[in-house]
């Protein structure tokens, strides 16, 4: 077997499992979580049509780069929605559809890891687990940035020292973050690109939130975005990550894509095509209908801010909690520790929350997710205001 598979922890579902295990929550009160970050909106009807429409073509093998109408069609988006130049976006060279952000991320560090070299990968921390997995998987190190309060919850690249840098193979970004939803300035993401061409490392940027946002005129930068600003349209040494699981609802498609670097993306198409992991003809065409359109987009932003209005009111008397600059996360501090303030709270109100601490790693500075919990106002809105009304009253009770 392989022994890096021996580093790895277990998935914070995991851990949540665990820790409830045993307990008896009030059968009186439904079950609500805020623990899962799975969207609850309904999906685009008309994608779904999409799909019906091309059922017949489940008969036909994929082809692991996809359909030229879906990397067309994704590279018009990016275009429209990252102001990037039509022609520095070549739907062949620049743009792979994946099955979902999740496996892409993953798959990605073991194509581009040289682990013959003592590689450093550099993540936020806390972080999304896949990118510690890939890492570790690939046979490098994790190197952590603790995302902080007095940092606006961003990772300070500027405090890591020449020695990591010069090991450094790869950064995974996360902008929105998870779980956070801090948003990473063009000025931060700039001040990268020119430290991967100083160090010569690959930027993965995790962009799968980037459509949740509180301001219809000021929607979170993207990686290739900065890149366009720098008058750098080859993207080099940049590769973004895409999902329609949070933009559209749709977390069953498993449907996303990569983009970027050419020269990056020729290599992982090799890798892909050996991985086995094509997307299938009809689920290319309903993203097609989902990547053309924005008005379900919107609607979605309207719906989360309405929830995390009225969650938010709801809570404030009780706990340090703040609208979050993008995403659909609430980052906040717990007045005991966060696993044991997640376990009372189901125990004692029938709602789930994820401990920070299960987000985050041990660093000389502590685990920066201690004492702290998120919660994902993905469910109806009239089960997050029970849930943060639920909550309220706890903590008042507890005080």
């Amino acid at each position: 077997m392989n022994p890096n598979l021996d580093k790895l922890q277990p998935y914070p579902f995991e851990r949540i499992r665990t820790l409830l295990d045993g307990l008896s929550p009030p059968a009186s009160l439904k079950a609500i979580s805020f623990a899962m970050g799975e969207p609850k909106h309904a999906p685009p009807e008309f994608v779904l049509d999409a799909l019906r429409t091309h059922l017949d073509k489940v008969s036909v093998y994929p082809a692991t780069k996809g359909i030229e109408a879906l990397r067309a069609g994704i590279g018009q988006w990016l275009c429209r929605r990252f102001a990037l130049q039509g022609a520095s976006i070549d739907p062949d060279r620049h743009i792979l559809p994946v099955n979902g952000t999740r496996e892409a991320l993953f798959a990605f560090a073991q194509a581009v890891i040289d682990n013959s070299k003592n590689p450093l990968v550099i993540s936020p921390n806390p972080f999304y687990q896949i990118y510690e997995g890939a890492t570790l998987l690939a046979g490098a190190q994790p190197y952590y940035l603790n995302t902080l309060a007095e940092n606006g919850f961003l990772p300070d690249f500027d405090s890591v020292p020449a020695a990591i840098w010069q090991r450094c193979q790869l950064v995974y970004l996360c902008s929105p973050g998870n779980p956070t939803g801090a948003v990473l300035p063009l000025a931060t993401l700039q001040k990268l690109i020119n430290l991967a061409d100083e160090y010569d490392f690959i930027i993965a940027s995790d962009e799968c939130y980037s459509e949740i946002y509180p301001d219809e005129s000021s929607p979170p930068p993207g990686l290739l975005q900065a890149c366009a600003a720098l008058e750098r349209h080859n993207f080099e040494r940049c590769v973004v990550f895409h999902s329609l699981s949070k933009r559209s609802n749709l977390p069953g498609l498993r449907s996303g894509f990569v983009a970027g670097d050419a020269a990056v993306l020729e290599k992982f198409l090799v890798y892909r095509t050996y991985h086995g992991c094509a997307m299938s003809v009809p689920v290319q065409y309903a993203s097609i209908a989902a990547w053309d359109d924005e008005e379900h987009v919107r609607e979605n932003r309207r719906l989360y801010q309405e929830k995390f209005a009225a969650v938010i009111d709801i809570l404030t008397p009780a706990m340090d909690v703040q609208a979050p600059d993008a995403s659909f996360y609430l980052w906040a501090k717990t007045p005991i520790v966060d696993d044991i303030f997640t376990r009372e709270l189901f125990a004692n109100s029938h709602l789930q929350v994820v401990p920070g601490s299960y987000l985050g790693r041990d660093t000389d500075r502590g685990n920066p997710g201690a004492s702290r919990i998120r919660m994902a106002l993905v469910a109806t809105p009239e089960e997050c205001i029970e849930g943060a009304w639920r909550l309220r009253h706890f903590i008042e009770s507890r005080s």
